[in-house]
């Protein structure tokens, strides 16, 4: 069978001719985007909560409150329409001065958001009102407790001694199993050195590899995620809201009540929406990212690449469309690369683990798992160096895209679906 797409590119596309034996396009399928996001918040604060209270009866007048927001690598979730109605709801509905509410943005080890940077996440409004502050993981914190695993649990001042409220996007993680949540206690407002020990957890214990217990919506047995619930039971959240949005950052759903069991609910969600059950793994897999800005660097891309991978046959073939006009993205992210040569890259990262050096090594891994074939504006050399096939004009692709009787399992939008292979 024959087919022509328009895979989205940057800010244009690129048509290209796909043939193959089977073909299956695969793309997520969202609900209608909620319409009055006043009155959906309302709901699911008070008679929609979930394993709780409505919020108006967890917190009260006399509470000093924070709530845990997302930094702005989270900005598609768009939580700046949803901060002014919970700072709203807290001051009106349930009595809290301004005063005695802060916004705490979650940077984790990413660096501070500037001035402009806490009025666009957090709104004009809130941050005219109350006090918006990033948090340090190398400044002051305070120990809670040890995880089961032995992470010793240090966080910001602000989430000890108060009334913690977490608000949070919800979306596949490729190592966490899901975003938000518990994340935004551990690594959101823990210190650099217990968030390197629970990432840690990443690696496999055993051999030089990716921890097989931890992976694209996995939660169970996932050490990564337990600690992570470990660390956050240990503060003590005593309400958490989850936003799930679609492609377009438009608000699905707010999933909120108890922290936990509010977030687990919004990963039922998140599989709906995103996730599409697929019989089995292909021979081949074209994945789009889906143009900007989804694609303007590896870093951000990677998410598509990491979804593509889930539904090719070891050894199969992996053809991925990134512009990534920006590159690699963050300045060490390409700086990995050092390590491949002597095969020391597994050590480096035990010894320094960062996100954007895993972000790396799980490229180089499916690379090294399967036949990657990447058209970019990338620098063929630094795509060469991480085992994949670079690809900088559409034309190199034709050939390419002729898979004869195999079968090929095509992602137009590949950061937003995520396939799941049926049991």
């Amino acid at each position: 069978m024959e087919k022509q797409f328009e895979f989205a590119y940057g800010s244009t596309s690129i048509p290209l001719t796909i043939r193959a034996g089977r073909m299956d396009v695969i793309e997520s399928v969202t609900p209608a985007p909620i319409e009055d996001l006043k009155e959906a918040f309302r709901r699911a604060v008070e008679e929609d909560a979930i394993a709780s209270a409505p919020l108006r009866d967890v917190v009260h007048a006399q509470d000093e409150v924070t709530v845990v927001i997302s930094d702005v690598t989270r900005a598609y979730m768009h939580q700046e329409r949803i901060c002014p109605l919970l700072l709203d709801y807290l001051h009106d509905v349930c009595g809290i001065p301004d005063e005695h509410i802060v916004f705490l943005v979650a940077v984790g080890t990413h660096r501070a958001q500037t001035a402009e940077e806490l009025r666009r996440i957090a709104s004009p409004e809130v941050t005219a009102r109350v006090r918006v502050v990033n948090h340090d993981c190398d400044g002051e914190t305070v120990a809670v407790g040890v995880t089961s695993r032995g992470t010793q649990v240090r966080v910001n001042p602000l989430v000890v001694g108060r009334k913690v409220i977490l608000l949070g996007g919800t979306v596949h993680h490729f190592f966490a199993g899901y975003g938000g949540g518990r994340k935004s206690i551990l690594p959101g407002v823990s210190a650099r050195e217990t968030i390197m020990q629970n990432h840690a957890h990443a690696l496999d214990p055993m051999a030089a590899q990716p921890n097989p217990l931890c992976g694209l919506g996995v939660t169970g047995e996932n050490p990564v995620h337990e600690d992570m619930a470990e660390a956050a039971a240990l503060v003590g959240p005593v309400f958490g809201i989850n936003m799930i949005v679609d492609g377009q950052g438009r608000h699905l759903a707010l999933p909120s009540g108890h922290w936990m069991a509010a977030w687990q609910e919004s990963c039922k969600q998140v599989d709906g929406f995103n996730g599409v059950e697929i019989p089995a793994r292909a021979d081949a897999v074209v994945v789009c990212a889906g143009g900007y800005p989804k694609d303007i660097n590896l870093y951000q891309s990677c998410k598509s690449l990491i979804n593509g991978f889930q539904a090719v046959k070891p050894g199969g073939k992996l053809i991925f469309i990134s512009q990534c006009s920006e590159g690699g993205g963050p300045a060490e992210f390409f700086g990995w690369s050092r390590y491949l040569p002597d095969n020391t890259l597994d050590a480096a990262l035990r010894a320094n683990f960062t996100v954007a050096g895993y972000i790396f090594y799980e490229c180089v891994a499916i690379a090294d798992s399967a036949q990657v074939h990447v058209l970019s504006d990338l620098d063929p050399a630094d795509l060469t160096a991480m085992h994949m096939l670079p690809h900088a004009d559409p034309a190199e692709l034709l050939a390419l895209l002729d898979f004869g009787d195999d079968h090929v399992i095509v992602m137009p939008r590949g950061a937003n679906t995520v396939p799941m292979v049926k049991e």
